[in-house]
């Protein structure tokens, strides 16, 4: 599995998974916007040459938020989701930023699953932060631990 940034070649590719898995998926246009934003790191994870899953965050002098994460139907439980958080972390940490946090539905057990295996913990609730469905958002964060000092 190959794991890079998000291109213009593989834009069309994320924004196909996009609308195949959330009921309010990005815009191309959006995502197009993301490529050109310089506080957002969005990646791919390809395996022969299809999308299997990808991640995208916006950040600011501390932390980040992850805007969007999914996998390809087709990849699902082989761990894309996992090696995308790895791999975000190991970037997010270059950058010396302290946490990585995002929304999930409460509904949403198997995501819910992961982010507690990657460390993730509730710290919050939005109420009816989602629509089609309505339905609350709880918010879940990881807090990077300092690197020993020598």
């Amino acid at each position: 599995m190959i794991i890079e940034n998000m291109t213009d070649q593989t834009v069309d590719a994320v924004a196909g998974l996009e609308s195949q898995c959330f009921s309010t998926p990005w815009s191309h246009k959006d995502l197009i916007s993301e490529l050109k934003n310089p506080w957002s790191i969005w990646i791919t994870a390809m395996e022969n040459g299809a999308l299997a899953g990808y991640l995208g965050i916006q950040y600011g002098p501390d932390g980040a938020d992850i805007m969007s994460i999914a996998t390809s139907p087709d990849f699902r439980g082989k761990g894309v989701a996992k090696q995308l958080l790895s791999h975000m972390e190991s970037q997010l940490k270059a950058l010396h930023l302290k946490w990585i946090t995002l929304e999930v539905r409460p509904s949403n057990a198997s995501a819910l699953a992961l982010y507690t295996s990657q460390g993730f913990q509730q710290v919050g609730r939005r109420p009816k932060y989602y629509q089609k469905p309505t339905e609350d958002a709880l918010l879940l964060t990881k807090y990077f631990e300092e690197e020993p000092k020598c």
